[in-house]
């Protein structure tokens, strides 16, 4: 049974007694919220906007706001003079631990089977996913966007409709310590870890470390649940071992070992996706995965080990792939026209790392061109590298040549160094920012180049790649056809 998504928007998901129960808060007036926020700029009508305290942020500012574009209620600790007598309101003595209350509730009271996603790449691609190919299945709730740290995941986990089949969260970290607690919040049924990288290394001591830490995420899993690990990952004896420490009862391998229970046997990639053929324990499919590059082939892999570990229908997840879109800022692919001047834009913008720098570079390199066409990179910093990050982003320069790109644009201080190591006839132009570097690539784009841009979010790449699409936005624009997108 295919479910609407909006429909989870639609359940009444906390009323004022239930808030009161969960939280121990106390409560003004009869209400019913179906649906959850901390952000009173994306807030839907009919949501319960938590009035969350940050470092440099307190959301009680925001309550009078939110109730007047249309929130059910607000969670507070104490009353904003702006907000009136007769507001609707839910008052506790921490509303960061009132959200986490809400969410231990919420996971209390349902009967969906709970899939937690992690890696060092890959895990928000694979959430997405999972999310996009269970919906088809049953009703099913997951994380947005990223919504993977200490606020992130008990939110996400508020939204969680009692009625539910699947639920799908993501979980990441950069310090040691973070998961375990997500974990033992979620208490899933099944753990996706998509691989064990060099990533956020700079606050670890090495790899292992970080595998370590990734295997923090067993540490909440349900009697008898499941592990889903990359049989090719040279962490996979480490994780595995962590897992049945943890209880679990099974893990699934997935990848092109032999010893992968979903192992590879052959992908035939194109410009827009890839033909697909797997053996799931001796019985072999071929599927459609309509987004390209190796990396998406191996996240649909561990995509369909999770399901069938969850207990959807594989098959039906297989053929779904041929619908999939690639999240915002992770593979994108746009097919730009405008007044005859077209060209390819591949947006990796949402985050970088050396691993997945050289997965969009192949991509790139399996992109058609058009007629007299080039691939061009435009790169941000790849942040949280540690001491050695000038050296890999050094370290990038033979993979751009390898992966036939002619020309590398770059923006920030580490990939200068980049920059000045790629052959001179690739040098593109750099600057010290992706403003700054904005107008030099918008004026170097030719009709049938192919261009990606990918950085660390704190690089700010995003920003090229939506003033390339904003180019729709002056008089005498084409409509623009996108692949991979929506």
């Amino acid at each position: 049974m295919m479910s609407d998504p909006k429909q989870i928007q639609r359940d009444v998901l906390w009323t004022s007694e239930d808030a009161e129960t969960a939280t121990g808060g106390s409560a003004s007036g009869s209400w019913a919220a179906t649906g959850v926020s901390i952000d009173n700029r994306t807030l839907v009508p009919g949501d319960l906007f938590v009035a969350i305290k940050g470092p440099n942020f307190d959301g009680h500012k925001f309550a009078a706001a939110a109730i007047a574009a249309g929130a059910a209620a607000v969670v507070i600790d104490h009353v904003p003079g702006d907000l009136g007598d007769t507001a609707p309101l839910l008052r506790v003595a921490d509303t960061l631990q009132a959200l986490r209350d809400l969410a231990v509730a919420a996971r209390a009271r349902t009967s969906a089977r709970i899939i937690a996603v992690t890696g060092s790449v890959g895990k928000t691609g694979s959430k997405e996913a999972l999310k996009f190919v269970l919906s088809r299945q049953a009703l099913t709730s997951a994380s947005e966007g990223s919504l993977n740290n200490h606020w992130g995941l008990p939110l996400s986990l508020s939204r969680l409709p009692q009625r539910a089949t699947f639920g799908v969260f993501e979980m990441g970290m950069n310090h040691p310590g973070e998961i375990a607690p997500l974990s033992k919040m979620a208490r899933p049924h099944v753990v996706l870890i998509t691989n064990v990288e060099a990533v956020h290394s700079a606050y670890f001591e090495s790899v292992e470390e970080i595998a370590n830490a990734k295997a923090e995420i067993f540490a909440g899993v349900e009697p008898g649940g499941m592990a889903v690990l990359n049989r090719d990952n040279e962490h996979f004896h480490r994780l595995s071992e962590a897992a049945r420490k943890c209880g679990l009862d099974r893990v699934i391998g997935f990848g092109v070992s032999e010893d992968a229970s979903f192992r590879l046997i052959e992908e035939t990639p194109d410009a827009d996706g890839s033909s697909v053929t797997v053996d799931i324990d001796g019985n072999v499919t071929t599927y459609r995965l309509a987004i390209a590059g190796h990396h998406w082939v191996m996240n649909s892999l561990g995509v369909l080990a999770a399901v069938a570990a969850a207990g959807g229908n594989v098959s039906e997840a297989a053929r779904s792939f041929a619908d999939l879109s690639a999240p915002r800022g992770r593979g994108r692919i746009h097919h730009i026209a405008v007044g005859g001047h077209a060209f390819t834009l591949i947006d990796e913008s949402y985050n970088a790392s050396p691993v997945s720098m050289n997965a969009a570079f192949e991509v790139l390199s399996q992109t058609t061109t058009g007629p007299g066409g080039r691939r061009i990179a435009v790169l941000g910093d790849m942040l949280e590298l540690g001491e050695n990050s000038v050296e890999r982003h050094v370290g990038l320069a033979a993979s751009l040549e390898r992966n036939g790109v002619d020309l590398v644009f770059t923006a920030g201080s580490d990939m200068a160094h980049l920059y000045d190591a790629v052959a001179a006839e690739m040098r593109g132009g750099r600057a010290e920012n992706s403003e700054a570097l904005l107008p030099v690539v918008m004026s170097a784009i030719k009709a049938g180049d192919v261009v990606m841009v990918k950085g660390s979010l704190g690089s700010r790449t995003g920003l090229i790649v939506d003033a390339l699409l904003g180019q729709f936005d002056k008089p005498g624009a084409q409509p623009r056809r996108v692949v991979n997108g929506q």
